[in-house]
């Protein structure tokens, strides 16, 4: 345990140094980036319907467009949230019209969850909606710099491939490293 952070940042290369400086660099700029994005994607969640569902009902309901008829235990979690608190979440989209639980064909005793229609456009005009604002500011940015970013979005979505436990843990050939 002997050497403290400092220490080893004074013992680094100035190669080491460089990367670092630059990796601190571009996550200071990914973090700028993420909260523009999040503003984008909250007027764009406002503008897509009267009633507007919460980030987390939104969740919920991305996760049930890409899992159709799971159950409110693997929804739970998956979303890490305890059964009482999956379950509101399911009643006041259920409410708004854009989910429905179903018997399961599989068993009686369990409730699958799908997306209604509505629950279906709704997310449509979502993603419609948030990528009209994406491609208003790309558009304004230069051909090599667009270049740039499908470039660095590529490598980051690949490093946040390699390090998520998820895709680790997962077998080979398993939807979750093909994704």
């Amino acid at each position: 345990m002997g050497v403290s952070r400092a220490s080893s940042h004074q013992r680094s290369s100035p190669s080491q140094a460089s990367r670092i400086s630059q990796a601190s660099r571009a996550s200071q700029a990914a973090c700028e980036v993420i909260e523009l994005l999040e503003v984008l994607w909250e007027q764009g969640r406002e503008a897509a319907s009267p009633a507007p569902v919460s980030t987390s009902q939104l969740r919920v309901m991305h996760i049930l467009d890409r899992d159709e008829g799971i159950n409110l235990r693997t929804l739970g979690e998956m979303l890490g949230s305890a059964p009482s608190s999956v379950s509101r979440l399911c009643d006041r989209l259920q409410a708004l019209g854009l989910i429905e639980r179903a018997a399961s064909p599989l068993s009686r005793r369990e409730l699958e969850l799908r997306l209604t229609k509505r629950g279906r456009s709704h997310l449509a005009d979502l993603r419609a909606r948030r990528e009209e604002a994406m491609l208003a500011a790309i558009s304004r940015m230069r051909p090599s710099a667009r270049r740039a970013l499908v470039e660095g979005l590529v490598g980051f979505r690949a490093a946040v491939d390699e390090t998520s436990p998820a895709r680790r843990q997962s077998p080979p050939g398993s939807a979750i490293q093909s994704a």
